[in-house]
């Protein structure tokens, strides 16, 4: 069945969505193994404005782009490699490899690898009948804070609690920066019959719980 775009971007919000619930539950990422792919293929068909391939692991690709390249997608949580058969390389046109990040139970996709199928080989070391790509963690510098704009920020008691421009929420008190802000946040929301959980129904993380306060407070004063 073809999907439209808006169909694929709500089928691939769901599906996070379900994700985040299983993590809720106690489950373990690695053991959503089928939920995983299905992300990654959702999240495929998305960016290429391409379609699913109509049966899993249809000739080797799983997404079939808009402009017809046949497309391999990989999705990983923790594991360290990726392996990709050599008996149905040659249907192959790109590769991609996608990682599932967690972070506070939010869940957000990471581009790990997106290339031509004839650049792979030279990426990958070869296995009995397959290629495999070793998984390198990323090491990106990160900006410090005081570089970025604050877009919202409130007082409550002696806590100051900022919003940067990334989402990042700070709690500061006397002028310092608190190493646990959720807890805080936690004990404001509380006080402010903020509720604890989010549409969801998912314990809401420092960002949610954060941009609710802060939302409440602009709104009291």
């Amino acid at each position: 069945m073809t999907l439209s775009q808006v169909q694929i971007i709500r089928s691939l919000g769901e599906a996070l969505a379900w994700f985040e619930k299983e993590l809720a539950w106690g489950v373990e990422p690695a053991q959503l193994g089928h939920l995983t792919g299905r992300i990654g293929e959702l999240y495929a068909a998305m960016i290429t404005r391409g379609q699913m391939a109509l049966a899993t692991n249809q000739h080797g690709y799983d997404v079939v782009g808009a402009d017809n390249e046949r497309i391999s997608v990989k999705t990983i949580t923790t594991s360290t490699h990726v392996s990709v058969r050599k008996s149905t390389f040659h249907h192959v046109d790109r590769i991609l490899i996608l990682r599932i990040n967690v972070n506070e139970g939010e869940v957000s996709v990471e581009e790990v690898l997106d290339c031509r199928a004839d650049e792979f080989p030279a990426l990958a070391s070869e296995g009995a009948g397959e290629f495999v790509f070793r998984i390198r963690q990323t090491s990106r510098a990160r900006h410090a804070l005081d570089e970025m704009v604050v877009t919202a920020e409130a007082w409550q008691g002696p806590y100051r609690i900022l919003q940067y421009e990334n989402g990042t929420i700070i709690v500061e008190r006397d002028g310092e920066a608190q190493p646990q802000a959720k807890p805080i946040l936690r004990e404001i929301a509380t006080s402010l019959g903020i509720s604890l959980l989010n549409a969801n129904g998912n314990a809401r993380n420092t960002r949610q719980l954060g941009s609710e306060v802060l939302i409440n407070l602009s709104a009291s004063h």
